[in-house]
């Protein structure tokens, strides 16, 4: 099994991407600490993978918390002895608006949950990898979003500084061992756009010229199976890289 015994952190555990990687990790045997804000969907998770060779160990909570953040690692600690491997892939979209028309309770909502969230996480779990003294893993799930106008203003810029938080973060920490990549996905079909609400529709219109030289969505386990080899130690020597997992719609 490519992750036996490893304890891993996995965040918006409890669908789409995030409930695909806890479900492969586990069936590597894994021990993993699924997080989300839905209790009843992560007891359903828990329930599935009961019979599976790793341990999954339920954290509900909120993304946007710093307290929160730094629970779920203490928790994975206090469970399995130790933190391998942190993912941070809980995510949320913005309505698509163009920057005249952003307001600051969007722009708080998303940035607290796509980039605030992620680095309090990656902060305490260096911490927790720095104090066990042999390296560390984290690996950040971003979008194409970063890199061409795939939604609106705020989700872009969230993308994209956590692409760049991590590559800095990879830098910082070379010495130490401590790794950190990133997953970028295309278009997934997941329940991500019901995060958005209602679309501003200026911002949709335009948005629509790029997404309609997309292909056909990927699949959640796609994602998981990039997340498994970043995870893995299969990917030892990989740091500060962006995966693209886009059917090849960035290549356009």
């Amino acid at each position: 099994m490519r992750l036996q015994n490893k304890s891993i952190v996995v965040t918006g555990a409890s669908a789409g991407m995030g409930k695909a990687m806890v479900e492969l990790f586990v069936k590597e045997g894994a021990n993993v600490v699924a997080v989300a804000r839905r209790k009843e969907r992560l007891e359903e998770l828990s329930a599935s993978l009961r019979e599976a060779p790793g341990k999954v160990v339920l954290f509900v909570g909120d993304v946007s918390s710093r307290a929160d953040n730094e629970a779920m690692i203490d928790l994975a600690v206090k469970e399995f002895g130790r933190l391998d491997v942190l993912v941070n892939n809980a995510g949320v979209m913005d309505d698509m608006a163009p920057i005249a028309e952003v307001t600051d309770e969007k722009y708080n909502h998303v940035m607290n949950i796509n980039l605030f969230g992620p680095m309090c996480a990656m902060r305490k779990a260096i911490q927790v990898f720095q104090a066990q003294g042999n390296g560390g893993n984290i690996v950040n799930v971003a979008s194409i979003g970063a890199m061409r106008a795939a939604a609106g203003p705020i989700y872009c810029a969230s993308k994209a500084a956590l692409i760049s938080m991590s590559k800095n973060t990879a830098f910082m920490y070379m010495p130490e061992n401590i790794r950190c990549n990133v997953i970028a996905p295309g278009g997934i079909a997941t329940e991500i756009s019901s995060s958005m609400g209602m679309p501003n529709m200026n911002g949709y219109g335009r948005v629509q010229k790029i997404l309609g030289a997309a292909p056909n969505p990927g699949e959640a386990t796609d994602i998981a199976n990039a997340a498994l080899f970043l995870a893995s130690d299969e990917s030892r020597y990989i740091s500060g890289d962006v995966m693209v997992v886009d059917g090849g719609w960035i290549a356009g």
